[in-house]
């Protein structure tokens, strides 16, 4: 029996990441967190019986804990029940699919407490990757990438020595709006961003995947991850989002992860690592899919990519801009408050005012990402 925690439970990788424990009667949910679905969180309780339950906010915890009453649950609030949660004695793999900052702090207090990370949230390595990669090398803690790109690279390094890495080959599916050039994208709106041609995700990854925003992110986890520098990372555009990324050796060599876009086969891959378990759903079937093509990715159009690359090669404290603009920017298109451009307008303008702070602590951090809401907000107030 294998303990886990989840964070994040309500959401798209939560909620598969469950979907995976009903079929594998091994695995054992041992606590759950999530930020304001208190309807979905009573219905994962009642059907995973957890020791303890989270809720972000306290009215939403206090919430869940009168629907509880009859159960042996424990509900606990706010940072301090992640906290809490993250470093219980019985836990053992850490799911951290929670989105935002708020991610950081349990994720390290995990890694402290020896425990395996299955990791989703991508702010633990985008804005704190300095510190969270030396502490889990330090306690010898494995971080499991759940990210389909990222859980690739790891699989096609598996059994290698990781110094005769030349590449890494970070494939993107190009979104919805692949092929546009930048006047077509002036109209563009939530709906049709949110139409991706591959991939069922959450509505904030969704945007983020059709400005290739979500590519650039990746490929700041990835130097985190694999220790490959970002010029040594190149994305390629994939748009049947077969081969999920691949990694070139020395001698020109080169190993692929291929399969169905389906979340579940690398969250089910992080949750039994080393071994492979058998899992429903389709396989890929070549002679229907007659090809495999590569494009290289249009920065000029969108320009997540190259606000990524700038933000990496800047370091300190701008990796954390360009994350909390875009969070903060996609939060105000998806509420039909800004278009779809003016995305890039705002990530930009947040690096060319911030002054980088290099090697930040996660304080540090944390006031990068209070600078760079206030900076919008002024933005969005002079308009």
């Amino acid at each position: 029996m294998k303990n886990i925690g989840i964070l994040g439970s309500t959401g798209s990788i939560g909620t598969q990441t469950l979907e995976i424990v009903r079929n594998n009667r091994d695995l054992q949910v041992v606590a759950l967190a999530a930020g304001s679905n208190v309807a979905l969180m009573e219905k994962q309780v009642r059907e995973f019986h957890p020791k303890a339950a989270v809720m972000w906010s306290s009215q939403a915890a206090s919430d869940l804990k009168d629907r509880l009453k009859d159960t042996d649950t424990t509900v606990l609030c706010g940072m301090e029940g992640l906290l809490e949660i993250s470093v219980m004695e019985e836990l053992e793999v850490l799911v951290t699919a929670v989105v935002g900052m708020i991610g950081i702090r349990p994720t390290i207090a995990a890694i402290k407490a020896g425990k395996t990370i299955a990791l989703a949230n991508k702010e633990t390595l985008v804005t704190a990757g300095h510190l969270s990669m030396p502490l889990a090398r330090k306690e010898k803690v494995s971080i499991l990438p759940v990210d389909s790109e990222h859980s690739a690279i790891f699989q096609s390094m598996h059994g290698e020595n990781r110094e005769r890495v030349s590449k890494i080959l970070l494939t993107a599916s190009g979104g919805p709006f692949r092929g546009k050039k930048r006047e077509e994208l002036e109209k563009i709106t939530v709906e049709d961003a949110l139409k991706h041609p591959n991939w069922s995700m959450g509505r904030k990854i969704t945007v983020d995947s059709a400005t290739l925003v979500n590519k650039g992110l990746e490929v700041i986890e990835a130097k985190w991850l694999f220790g490959v520098e970002p010029e040594n990372i190149q994305v390629l555009v994939h748009p049947q989002s077969i081969v999920h990324s691949m990694v070139e050796y020395v001698d020109g060599g080169i190993m692929a992860q291929l399969g169905m876009p389906d979340m579940k086969l690398p969250i089910q891959y992080a949750l039994f690592y080393p071994d492979r378990r058998p899992m429903e759903g389709r396989r890929v079937d070549f002679f229907e899919l007659g090809a495999l093509t590569f494009e290289k990715p249009d920065t000029d159009t969108f320009q997540g990519l190259p606000l990524a690359y700038e933000a990496i090669n800047t370091g300190g404290s701008m990796p954390t801009v360009l994350n909390a603009a875009n969070e903060r920017a996609v939060a105000l298109f998806l509420d039909h408050k800004i278009r779809f451009l003016q995305i890039y307008d705002l990530i930009r303008g947040a690096m060319e005012n911030h002054k980088p702070i290099a090697d930040p602590t996660v304080e540090e951090i944390l006031e990068a990402e209070k600078w760079t809401y206030e900076y919008i907000s002024e933005v969005l107030q002079k308009k």
